[in-house]
């Protein structure tokens, strides 16, 4: 019961605010993802809540809003920062801000330095990053679902706690998917 307490609240927050649609939507998919995670929910909130400062961050500075492109996902306290941003220091301040978010025990800052990507170089990313969720969840011997998947130009990065067999089993199947040029691990290690 412990475990659900922050999720009831969520929950009752929501309804609270007349948004039941909003509420039943949010509750099937974080129930889902919780059942699968091996993060507590607390954890899981605690992620969620390090993603939107970094990305409250992005969105309110001037600079990063309109010549940058950046993502924050985050896992167990490991952020992965990917995108673009056109200067070494604008990379540098969402790295250095992100370090400083409560919760944040490591930053893994794979932001490039180049012009904000196109729309059709996003797409290829996300459907590469669907290829390769399609690809986790056919082996039968994987919880595809305890992995983050993040594509960034053709760089697939994966996320999750997991042991390194899963790991391993994982980035194989990943360099085993057309398009992608290189997975990167930013697993935490559950052995």
């Amino acid at each position: 019961m412990n475990k659900l307490l922050p999720f009831i609240c969520l929950l009752s927050a929501i309804f609270a605010g007349g948004c039941v649609a909003t509420a039943v939507t949010v509750a099937a998919v974080t129930t889902v993802d919780v059942v699968h995670d091996r993060r507590t929910l607390g954890d899981y909130i605690d992620d969620s809540n390090i993603e939107f400062q970094v990305r409250t961050f992005v969105v309110r500075d001037d600079e990063l809003r309109t010549q940058s492109h950046i993502s924050a996902t985050s896992m167990n306290g490991i952020l992965l920062l990917s995108g673009e941003a056109p200067t070494q220091e604008l990379k540098d301040k969402v790295a250095n801000y992100a370090a400083n978010v409560d919760g944040v025990r490591q930053v893994v800052n794979e932001i490039r330095i180049s012009g904000e990507t196109g729309y059709i170089s996003r797409t290829n990313d996300v459907w590469l990053t669907t290829k390769v969720k399609t690809a986790l969840f056919a082996e039968t011997k994987l919880d595809a679902n305890r992995i983050k998947v993040v594509s960034e130009h053709g760089n697939v990065y994966l996320m999750g706690v997991v042991t390194r067999k899963e790991a391993e089993k994982a980035t194989q199947i990943a360099r085993g998917v057309g398009g992608v040029t290189q997975v990167v691990q930013v697993f935490e290690y559950q052995d």
